[in-house]
């Protein structure tokens, strides 16, 4: 079998980042997520929290006609984004896996052997799992779910050109409150397998 990778775009609250887990768990092959975020704030030997606030913001426009020159801060964030392309092409050809988010899905667009996924799911049950699985008041899950939606869709245009559930850039679009965490990462197991092996 040859080695292969599965990107995992996920709408916050969806539990996509625990479906990516367990599918991992299921096939036996590694998870990246925010491993690699630890790995780029080695590399550029910035704070963590300095990599982790800028990665998935981004400034567009009306905000990039105030500043056509760029920021301190936009240049930091295209740093990051250089670094993960290199960190995550480098992690896909290294054995097969899975790569949570970061664009991962156009940084491996002309890799063989990739299977696009996108996890979403209504926004009551986003909301429930927020409160249920993620401890958050109702408020909190609320307004998580608009602010980091927002940002990943923003990091994910300027960055690929195209929002994460774009349907042209995936092979797989799932609805986790159908099935559950479990059973999701077991249906998409059997994509992998009649897909890869």
């Amino acid at each position: 079998m040859e080695r292969y990778t599965i990107t995992i775009a996920r709408e916050f609250g969806s539990l996509g980042r625990a479906v990516a887990q367990r599918l991992a768990g299921k096939l036996g092959i590694e998870y990246y997520d925010r491993d690699i975020v630890d790995q780029v704030a080695q590399q550029l030997n910035l704070p963590l929290s300095q990599i982790s606030s800028a990665e998935e913001r981004s400034h567009h426009g009306f905000f990039s006609h105030m500043f056509p020159l760029g920021t301190d801060e936009e240049y930091i964030q295209d740093m990051i984004f250089d670094v993960q392309k290199d960190i995550i092409l480098e992690l896909a050809k290294k054995s097969s896996c899975i790569i949570v988010g970061r664009c991962s899905d156009f940084l491996l667009k002309n890799e063989k052997n990739v299977m696009n996924v996108f996890i979403y799911a209504p926004y009551e049950a986003r909301l429930e799992n927020c409160v249920k699985q993620l401890g958050m008041t109702q408020e909190e899950a609320r307004r998580m779910i608009a602010s980091v939606d927002k940002a990943r869709n923003a990091y994910h245009r300027k960055y690929a050109g195209y929002l994460p559930s774009d349907t042209s850039h995936k092979h797989l679009l799932l609805d986790s409150s159908l099935l559950g965490v479990d059973e999701t990462a077991e249906v998409l197991a059997e994509v992998v397998r009649k897909r890869f092996f």
